[in-house]
């Protein structure tokens, strides 16, 4: 009966407007008539198609356009795939019968240096948002500014580390406050036309995440970011928080002005999780805003599967309170070039680059057995659309490349340093010398009452995360955060260079060890005696990898052999060509299988694939996506970084693999083993 009065009321006014526009006629030229006409049929129809998605608070529901309504989302990250497939996905996702799509945004992606921001190809977040719409989907976004996601730093950009005493996700630092400020008046504009009462698909958008699980507690700092989305986006979209179903987070993650969910997994009693949300949303629609469909992995520590007949059991249970739900994830993403997040509990541990979490579609986009099984349970509440499911991506066994030793890096130091290195008497960390991710090398000269001895060198607090000890360039020593290793014996001889290559492997991304800045943190020491006067070199791989003939070995194998051990152990690029397929302008995915290499960093292309570490596992293989691939007949670029130890000791041996099938489920060595210095003993021998 209301909807019916509500179609009298706008057919009623249309007929008032006509009326109006009689009368107009008779004082205005043609011209003017024509103007006025466009202009009143606009807001004829604009007020006709209004659009609105609220909470019906008395009939706790979600309602689309005055009408109940219950999504039914897939956590899909926009950052974590290449556009070249996110139509692939979002349809995959679609016929699989959700509504919706839930996404983060990843500050650090898109302000990777400060006051530089970057909303093009991969990160044209827009491009996204109207693509789902096209497709019919809704849209959550979660814009943080903190996001987890087991992505680098939770989504936070790197340089707010320059600060050291920075408080992060608390209104008590003015500096962070004002970062915050400026991101969100950058990147909220950019949301308000799409969102669903202005045109697009937009229904809701998260403030912050997760902030009960963070030690803060700080409800100013929530009605700050509150206030702040409010005055970007307005008051017509529905704010949000999210929360583990434990009453002491949501008492310290939401406020009562923002809708607070919660969110919990397969083998969680749903209405014991729920009436946890009651207790903060008393009326309103249930929401469980990340389902789990699996769990993330670690390097170093077996592969994380969950059973689908049971996650679809408890989806079935979820759906059956007519709750809205997010499944999470539903597409396997990928942590390309340096952007793995790192756990903290009794030890660092940092997260693989396939971000695979077990879920329904796979890195490559391959719908799983638990993607029909999920869809199958769907379907009893929203029937799937008739269109087709997309298929599996093709996918090309490229065969194998020889990989030819170019020269080690610490023979091009000065080259992949175009700018210098900085001074100072004592380390600085790297986002003081402005190198956020990747490496950098700390060098100083040691005295020279130190020649010929052996001397115990001391990190205080250990390095973050895993640095090589050369002296004289040999390397003596590896110090490895997660074992907490912060010491070791070198043997000095005539040479008194000191070099230490800090790398990087990944920011914490949750709790409150969040804070976690890289490189040198404290002071360093030989037998009690403090060094200073370093030289700190950010390296800049990517110059490597866009011209790697100028890094080609020159010297025939005695800069190899100098620089101790044998080529395996220092750190040395690798270059091949991968052929292009036997088809003319195609391209297929494939997984980079690497086979008796230890660990490293991989490139396609120039593209940066990400980490590899097989001898940790359980990754064994990095995934190649079709468009980092020449679209035309030559050959492919393929540069090695390898840290550690090489599998080139015979030519034979110096090689990677282009295959069809990924393995994530390899075999592991726990990253606190020191391995190399067992290898070397064996090479020995």
């Amino acid at each position: 009966m209301s909807r019916a009065y509500g179609v009298i009321s706008k057919i009623i006014a249309c007929v008032c407007h006509v009326t109006r526009l009689v009368k107009m006629v008779e004082s205005l030229t043609m011209l003017r008539f024509v103007v006025c006409f466009v202009v009143l049929l606009s807001f004829i129809i604009a007020k006709i198609e209004c659009r609105s998605f609220s909470i019906d608070y008395a009939n706790n529901c979600f309602t689309k356009d005055g009408e109940p309504f219950r999504y039914i989302s897939g956590s899909f990250h926009y950052f974590r795939v290449p556009s070249y497939y996110w139509k692939d996905r979002l349809l995959k996702l679609k016929a699989a019968g959700l509504n919706t799509v839930q996404t983060y945004v990843a500050w650090n992606f898109h302000e990777a240096v400060q006051g530089k921001y970057n909303f093009d190809g991969d990160a044209d977040l827009v491009s996204f948002i109207n693509l789902a719409n096209s497709l019919g989907l809704l849209v959550i976004v979660r814009a943080g500014p903190y996001i987890c996601a087991e992505w680098e730093f939770g989504g936070f950009p790197g340089w707010l580390l320059k600060n050291p005493h920075i408080v992060l996700r608390s209104s008590k630092d003015k500096s962070y406050i004002s970062a915050v400020d400026s991101w969100m008046g950058v990147l909220l504009p950019k949301l308000k036309p799409l969102l669903y009462a202005n045109g697009g698909p937009i229904v809701a958008v998260q403030v912050e995440n997760e902030y009960g699980s963070y030690v803060a507690c700080d409800h100013d700092y929530m009605t700050h970011l509150e206030q702040l989305f409010r005055l970007h986006l307005g008051n017509d979209v529905i704010l949000f928080t999210t929360d583990g179903d434990a009453a002491a987070l949501l008492k310290c993650g939401t406020i009562p002005s923002l809708y607070a969910t919660v969110d919990f997994g397969p083998g969680t009693d749903p209405s014991a999780a729920f009436a946890v949300q009651r207790q903060f949303s008393p009326k309103g629609p249930l929401v469980n805003s990340e389902y789990y469909t699996g769990w993330l992995d670690l390097w170093g520590e077996p592969h994380q599967e969950r059973n689908q007949q049971i996650v679809a059991q408890y989806l079935d249970k979820i759906l059956a309170m007519n709750a809205s739900v997010n499944l999470y994830m539903f597409e396997v993403c990928t942590n390309f070039g340096f952007m793995n997040g790192a756990t903290f509990s009794s030890r660092y541990q940092p997260v693989p680059t396939s971000y695979d979490y077990d879920a329904p579609l796979t890195e490559a986009g391959d719908p799983t057995e638990k993607y029909f099984t999920l869809r199958t349970t769907i379907a009893k509440y929203n029937k799937p659309p008739a269109i087709p499911i997309p298929p599996a991506t093709p996918k090309y066994n490229y065969g194998t490349v020889e990989m030819t030793e170019m020269s080690p890096l610490l023979e091009f130091v000065q080259q992949l340093t175009p700018l210098g290195p900085v001074e100072n008497v004592q380390p600085l960390t790297m986002e003081q010398l402005g190198q956020n991710y990747g490496f950098v090398l700390y060098r100083t000269e040691l005295p020279l009452v130190m020649a010929q001895s052996t001397r115990m060198l001391n990190v205080t607090g250990l390095v973050h995360d895993r640095a090589i000890v050369f002296v004289g360039k040999i390397r003596q020593a590896t110090l490895n955060r997660t074992n907490g290793q912060s010491n070791a014996s070198l043997v000095i001889g005539e040479e008194l260079e000191l070099d230490i290559l800090v790398e990087n492997m990944g920011r914490v991304n949750f709790g409150s060890a969040i804070l976690d800045p890289k490189g040198l943190l404290g002071n360093v020491t030989l037998d009690g005696y403090q060094l200073f006067n370093w030289k700190m070199y950010p390296l800049e791989l990517d110059l490597v990898v866009s011209n790697n003939s100028q890094y080609r070995k020159v010297h025939g194998n005695s800069v190899v052999e100098n620089l101790g051990f044998d080529n395996g152990f220092a750190p040395t690029f690798f270059h091949g060509e991968l052929p292009s397929a036997p088809f003319a302008s195609a391209r297929f995915d494939s997984y980079l299988k690497l086979d008796g290499w230890t660990k490293g960093q991989a490139y396609v292309n120039g593209f940066n694939l990400g980490r590899y570490w097989p001898e940790a596992g359980p990754q064994k293989t990095l995934f190649v996506p079709a468009n980092v691939l020449r679209p035309d007949q030559k050959p492919n670029s393929v540069v090695l970084l390898e840290l550690d130890d090489a599998p080139c000791d015979y030519p034979e041996k110096c090689f990677v693999e282009f295959v069809t099938t990924p393995n994530i489920n390899g075999t592991v060595l726990p990253i606190y083993v020191d391995r190399l210095v067992k290898s070397h003993k064996q090479k020995k021998n």
